[in-house]
């Protein structure tokens, strides 16, 4: 032991400890004034809050969620909420009951996304079986890189990707669950380029001519994001024109790469879309195929996931474990820590089915369906055009503007509609939807059925409460 170091043993009674430790006896340790027995934390303390915690979740969040007489979200501008929310974080810490407050507070001025009156983003509704996933996970907090600290969530992930490469009509092929769709469009980048020249792995950009990459004038907005953040230049991502739905037009596509050829450029990858952002239109992908074959763009490489990424990190992927390590997955990812992600899919797809999950979609379809039939009937409603998808984007034309001629001027009052009605609906609490200009037309409401609590009253309301709170302008 070093001379510098404080080191005292006590015994149970507080005494410097000067014999001999008795066997049994436990004796108190100190470093450098701190003590080193047993735990600090205070665990019935902490069993119990996690029960509180629980049961208040299951009160103000679960049974919350399929009611509609609920509000969608307690407005409040930041200013303002920062006094209702104690933010402050303090040397010495709160008691259990002042933090069961604040997530309660918490609650109360979070959007419900669960809500079946959301349709703000294209995610909403409470899922019971994944939710119960992520309280798993969370509460197990794993990594999953390799088999030795998650063989139960690899085993999950290699189920569901093995399930929905079948459903797909591959005989094989391989895969990983991301955060999301931008990083999953930036593995998709990066994995193009690398199949085009391996080198860049280890060599980087050095040396590289210019490299091309093809992508839906609707394409989503990480595109741009993924070739910035790759060093590709937002200037080399060419956007395709796409047709009055939205849909990549193939001619224009092969233009476009005669035109980066003759430039001197390299074109490297094409990124079609089904069923884009706005729109939720889908590209003719076996025409895009053709092209791509004939110009010799990648589309799909087996095993290059883990040739892309792999850092063959010696404290991870250890090839001398004794166990099959083709099931540590973690050197096909960006990441290190990542999520189980996989599991919440799975805990959906065993409870419900493959049937269930189908039933899903075609109802969500259906309710689509159903309103566009209303939004066609409602006068001061009008289509944008009609939608492939469960996008529907539509204009809400209030009294004042009917008899209008649809000029500049009619078109400017219109484009001041809608961001009017959502303030009004987000102040009320009643219901949240989205809505944009898109390529020259003003602003204009997109509806997305993707919660499987919402109903055909939900629909009817949708329209009934956007009448209600412009029919005054």
């Amino acid at each position: 032991m070093s001379k510098d170091q404080n080191y005292s043993e006590y015994s149970e009674e507080g005494e410097i400890d000067q014999e001999e430790m008795v066997p049994g006896k436990k004796t108190a340790v100190l470093v450098d004034g701190i003590l080193l027995n047993g735990p600090t934390t205070d665990a019935k303390a902490g069993e119990n809050f996690v029960k509180e915690a629980c049961r208040l979740i299951m009160e103000e969040v679960v049974l919350k969620s399929t009611n509609v007489n609920e509000k969608v979200c307690e407005w409040q501008p930041p200013e303002q909420l920062k006094k209702l929310l104690d933010l402050e974080m303090r040397a010495a810490g709160e008691p259990p009951h002042t933090l069961l407050e604040l997530c309660q507070d918490v609650i109360r001025y979070s959007v419900k996304t669960n809500h079946p009156r959301f349709f703000n983003q294209l995610y909403a509704g409470l899922d019971y079986y994944s939710l119960v996933a992520r309280f798993i996970t969370e509460a197990l907090n794993p990594s999953v890189y390799t088999y030795e600290v998650s063989p139960v969530f690899l085993l999950v992930e290699e189920a569901v990707l093995k399930k929905m490469i079948e459903f797909i009509g591959w005989k094989e092929g391989d895969g990983i669950f991301n955060p999301g769709g931008s990083v999953s469009n930036m593995y998709a980048m990066n994995l193009a380029r690398y199949k085009y020249c391996p080198g860049i792995k280890e060599k980087g950009l050095f040396g590289l001519p210019r490299l091309i990459l093809f992508t839906s004038a609707e394409c989503h907005y990480s595109m741009k994001k993924a070739a910035s953040f790759l060093g590709i230049g937002t200037e080399n991502v060419y956007f395709v024109e796409t047709d009055g739905r939205g849909k990549m037009i193939p001619e224009e596509l092969d233009k476009r790469i005669w035109q980066a050829k003759q430039e001197g450029a390299v074109p490297f990858l094409v990124c079609a879309t089904s069923g884009t952002t706005v729109l939720g239109a889908f590209d003719p992908l076996d025409a895009i195929a053709d092209i791509c074959e004939r110009h010799g763009l990648w589309l799909h490489v087996d095993d290059l996931l883990k040739r892309c990424y792999s850092a063959n990190a010696s404290y991870l992927f250890q090839q001398d474990k004794f166990y099959d390590v083709s099931y540590d997955t973690g050197d096909k990812s960006i990441q290190c820590s990542r999520r189980p992600d996989a599991f919440k899919f799975w805990m959906t797809w065993k409870a419900i089915g493959t049937l269930g999950l189908e039933d899903r979609v075609n109802r969500a379809l259906a309710l689509s369906r159903y309103l566009v039939e209303e939004i066609k009937k409602r006068e001061g409603f009008k289509l944008l055009i009609e939608p492939e998808y469960a996008n529907i984007c539509f204009w809400y034309i209030p009294p004042s503007l009917r008899t209008m001629e649809e000029g500049p001027e009619f078109w400017a009052k219109l484009h001041l509609v809608a961001p009017t009605i959502k303030e009004r609906m987000m102040k009320k609490g009643s219901l949240m939807l989205g809505y944009q200009p898109h390529r020259g037309k003003v602003n204009f409401f997109r509806q997305v059925v993707i919660s499987p609590q919402v109903s055909r009253e939900d629909m009817d309301f949708l329209l009934d409460e956007i009448d209600l709170l412009g029919r005054d302008m």
